[in-house]
């Protein structure tokens, strides 16, 4: 069958409140983002591992509070007094491991912020004793953050991350599909978004509807098996 051109545009994710599925995994993540009013000393640690919805976390805070989103890699060139100046998100704290600079803009923008009694949540993958920040003041502050964890997936939760996921790419699959996919991938995140993905593009490219079928033939699986 000869193959169809096409334009591998990216996703894009709805983050709104109504688009995040609580289950057990993250029923507690959940609960703590929407009561930040509570926080202890008005800060939060959010871990979790890749897609396990952080960011999608994050925007359902900022909407609800007013708070602004960064990226912590880009604060080494941020308004500091500015950020600390209204509730605060910063995201992949992990990713400045390696640059001081970027860490002392945070150190700063932590203190400011909650001198000002603004919130402040932070996210990262893994739990924050691992994220090996080099500023010692830093790591101690995370550290003493109240830390909540986004858990691997469970079935039910797994199920919604990849019809939310088929949905960011404006696919409506089968509806044999995802049960099937659930019972044939990693309980993983990132197994979701990279299965979704390649039965995107294998569909696109075969000019073929999104099948059980072509699931199936993807993963070497047996298609009279559930």
């Amino acid at each position: 069958m000869a193959q169809q051109l096409h334009f591998d545009l990216p996703a894009k994710p709805a983050l709104g409140r109504g688009d995040f599925f609580v289950s057990p995994a993250n029923a507690l993540a959940v609960a703590m983002i929407d009561m930040s009013q509570g926080w202890p000393s008005g800060k939060l640690v959010l871990s979790g591992p890749g897609g396990a919805g952080k960011t999608h976390l994050a925007h359902v805070w900022a909407a609800a509070s007013g708070a602004r989103i960064v990226a912590a890699r880009d604060l080494e060139q941020g308004d500091i007094p500015d950020l600390a100046s209204g509730p605060i998100a910063v995201e992949d704290v992990p990713d400045i491991a390696d640059h001081p600079q970027a860490q002392e803009a945070l150190f700063h923008l932590h203190n400011l912020a909650l001198a000002e009694g603004n919130r402040l949540l932070l996210t990262g993958r893994g739990a924050p004793r691992h994220w090996r920040l080099s500023l010692p003041d830093l790591q101690s502050r995370v550290d003493g953050t109240h830390h909540v964890a986004l858990e691997p997936p469970d079935d039910a939760l797994l199920a919604a991350l990849l019809a939310k996921l088929f949905a960011d790419r404006q696919i409506a699959p089968k509806p044999d599909l995802i049960p099937y996919l659930v019972t044939r991938i990693d309980r993983s995140f990132d197994a979701a978004a990279s299965v979704v993905a390649r039965l995107d593009r294998a569909a696109l490219t075969e000019a073929r509807p999104l099948t059980r079928a072509l699931a199936v033939r993807l993963l070497g699986g047996d298609a009279t098996s559930s």
